[in-house]
């Protein structure tokens, strides 16, 4: 059975016109605070989810900056992107374990984590976010279906309210587009706002 492409598009602006902004302000705050603290920022997912934490990642980086020669800098990462660092952990010790291991190495108290799954309820997703709130780290879960065990777990949450992969999926990426456009404007304030260093004699 096919589907009117006009009937997956309104089902789409339903969808996009239901989601929370203040969850989305939170998740723009959540990143604000890191940028002023130098905190990292963790981004992590699966499949599609995966992709748009390269994704989101790269945008914060780069997309986020008006001076590129003087202005401070998100310090963001993806732990989706290390393919032989993952593969290593996955293969040796179990897939669950590709997220929460990098973070072993990488993360401490306050530094944020975003961690993305559609159901919710990915093994080290989870796995990830039990282990960066027992060292207190903030984390946020983006999630779709029910939210899962992952909107239960993260401190805070962006849920998408749709029982579709794609949907969500591509919801998650309308969030991340918002965030750049945000925290860009933000991220300029600071930097105009943040006195030059004095030279030293």
């Amino acid at each position: 059975m096919t589907m009117d492409p006009r009937t997956f598009l309104n089902q789409v602006t339903t969808v996009l016109n239901g989601i929370d902004t203040g969850e989305m302000a939170a998740l723009a705050d959540a990143i604000e605070r890191c940028y002023r603290e130098g905190r990292l920022v963790f981004i992590i997912g699966n499949g599609g989810s995966g992709s748009n934490a390269s994704h989101m990642c790269e945008d914060l980086g780069k997309g986020t900056l008006t001076d590129f020669e003087r202005q401070k800098r998100l310090k963001v990462l993806s732990l989706t992107d290390n393919t032989p660092y993952i593969l290593a952990w996955g293969n040796d010790e179990g897939y669950d374990r590709v997220f929460v291991e990098q973070l072993k190495n990488l993360a401490s108290p306050g530094d944020l984590l975003i961690a993305i799954s559609g159901s919710g309820d990915s093994p080290n997703v989870l796995r990830a976010v039990e282990y960066a709130d027992r060292i207190d780290m903030e984390t946020f879960g983006m999630t779709g279906f029910t939210g899962g065990k992952l909107k239960q777990l993260c401190k805070q949450s962006l849920h998408i309210q749709v029982h579709d992969m794609g949907i969500t999926e591509s919801m998650h990426t309308v969030v991340f587009h918002y965030l750049i456009v945000e925290l860009k404007e933000r991220f300029r304030r600071i930097h105009e706002e943040t006195p030059p260093p004095i030279p030293l004699l």
